[in-house]
């Protein structure tokens, strides 16, 4: 029997982000394959979480162009965004937490062009006067990826509503990054 690596992949994701910490033997029995099965698919624990990174820088990209980031206002690209990446913020927040992914000199070029995409939206929202421009697009961009995360879990874990993920998060992402008159800065 062929074993659909793609399958493998997205039961590994499902359950890595309800769980994970999961073991090999836990993503295995979720695929419905052998530990040995998936492991001559995914030598290791590494092998499969990279194996995760790709398959999210993938679906990042699909969910950036499909919320045509360059058409309209700024704020409506960052609504459409946030609702294309809502399916795979669950796999994002487990990657998020991987910090294998982003240490040393093996940090995946895909990451780079998506983060480049997503400040280029907010630098375009700062020059249009829509966004704040004291806080920096790369600021806005990271607190739009805690956001998503953050978002995953408390609907994973029952204490949000799945209705309310993209609302929720654009709402206090550019409730946050809306320009005003005069930014209202704490004291210190």
């Amino acid at each position: 029997m062929a074993v659909d690596p793609e399958h493998v992949l997205r039961a590994a994701a499902a359950l890595l982000t309800r769980k994970s910490t999961a073991t090999m033997d836990e993503v295995a029995k979720a695929a419905g394959i052998s530990r040995a099965t998936l492991h001559r698919h995914f030598a290791g624990r590494d092998a499969l979480v990279r194996a995760l990174e790709s398959l999210g820088i993938a679906e990042c990209e699909a969910a950036l162009d499909a919320a045509r980031l360059d058409e309209g206002a700024a704020s409506e690209a960052v609504r459409r965004l946030v609702g294309a990446i809502e399916p795979a913020a669950g796999l994002l927040a487990f990657l998020y937490s991987e910090n294998q992914l982003f240490e040393g000199e093996e940090l995946n070029a895909g990451w780079t062009l998506i983060d480049d995409r997503i400040s280029a939206l907010f630098r375009r929202g700062q020059l249009s006067g829509e966004f704040r421009i004291d806080l920096t697009p790369a600021w806005l961009t990271e607190a739009l990826y805690g956001l998503l995360a953050s978002g995953a879990w408390i609907v994973q874990s029952g204490k949000g509503a799945p209705k309310d993920f993209q609302h929720m998060i654009v709402e206090l992402l550019l409730g946050g990054a809306l320009r005003r008159d005069e930014p209202q800065r704490e004291e210190s």
